[in-house]
């Protein structure tokens, strides 16, 4: 069967492959020296497993799959319980703490408005409840599964 390997500025391959072949046969075919930096992507599912055949992931003649070939190798996934706690190889992600710290800040703000009632006008009350109504809309949905 053939199958259309496209890549990101839209341009396509074609491979010749068999039902029984495993996306790393694929990758060796096609991408030699390369397979540790290809990623192919099927339905918008990533093919990690390069033991799994093409029949098991119901590839049918003609089908594309998306082809990203990244500049540098992946690095290679700790070994140990310690090897995380290299400060070159771990790094913060930054991002995944966004969402504690505006809960925190919410809840700061919220227990200030109980306490000091005074301070907060109504015009401050109306928007920190529209604040907190607004990034409850958007966390349930973004993290909604």
């Amino acid at each position: 069967m053939v199958l259309r390997l496209k890549f990101l500025n839209d341009t396509e391959r074609l491979a010749r492959v068999r039902p029984g072949d495993t996306v790393g046969a694929l990758k060796r075919a096609h991408f030699p020296g390369q397979e540790q930096q290809v990623r192919l992507i099927y339905q918008g599912q990533l093919l990690r497993d390069d033991a799994q055949s093409l029949a098991a992931l119901h590839l049918g003649h003609n089908s594309v799959l998306h082809c990203h070939i990244s500049q540098h190798s992946p690095a290679p996934a700790p070994a140990g319980p310690h090897a995380s706690a290299d400060p070159v190889h771990a790094a913060l992600n930054v991002g995944s703490l966004m969402l504690p710290l505006f809960v925190l800040m919410l809840a700061v703000l919220w227990y200030c408005q109980l306490q000091y009632r005074h301070v907060f006008t109504a015009t401050a009350t109306t928007f920190l409840a529209g604040l907190t109504l607004l990034f409850s809309f958007m966390a349930f949905t973004m993290y909604r599964r």
